[in-house]
């Protein structure tokens, strides 16, 4: 039989390996010049001039989106920029930080819902230049009322 002690420290090692913690990302190769050179496949399609975002808006994810808008533009000031949206959504800190960099920076930003752009994630989407709003036929946005709550005496609000 097995201790409870080694089925622990069994689980705790798969629950920290590689494989679990870390998603598998596709390497693609690039073919230069010089020869061929591996890239993960964000780093490829950032070389293309886009920018994923997938998954909930959180506060890592906006600061990679915010590192690639603020480099493609140190790159390009001209060129434009797509963003790719499949999101339910998140923190809404943290898609103000990219939408305000959005406004921000110089060049003309396309955006394309696919998949899903709600709450948060549907004003990203409404955040591209004017005429490069785009939605694939299946694609889903949701937008809502903003909301938000107190809670004390009122008198504490003042």
């Amino acid at each position: 039989m097995y201790s409870s002690l080694k089925v622990q420290s069994f689980v705790a090692r798969i629950h920290t390996s590689f494989l679990y913690r870390y998603s598998l990302v596709p390497i693609v190769l690039d073919k230069t010049g010089l020869g061929e050179r591996a890239y993960d496949i964000y780093s490829r399609l950032l070389k293309d001039r886009i920018v994923c975002v997938m998954g909930p808006v959180t506060d890592e994810m906006s600061s990679l989106v915010l590192a690639q808008l603020l480099f493609l533009q140190s790159e390009d000031k001209r060129a434009p920029i797509h963003l790719y949206i499949n999101s339910p959504g998140g923190v809404v800190t943290s898609g103000l930080a990219i939408y305000d960099t959005m406004q921000y920076i110089r060049p003309p930003i396309h955006t394309w819902c696919v998949g899903q752009a709600c709450s948060m994630a549907s004003l990203l989407l409404s955040a591209g230049s004017p005429g490069h709003r785009y939605a694939l036929p299946h694609a889903r946005i949701m937008v809502h009322q903003p909301s938000g709550a107190a809670q004390g005496m009122g008198f504490s609000f003042c």
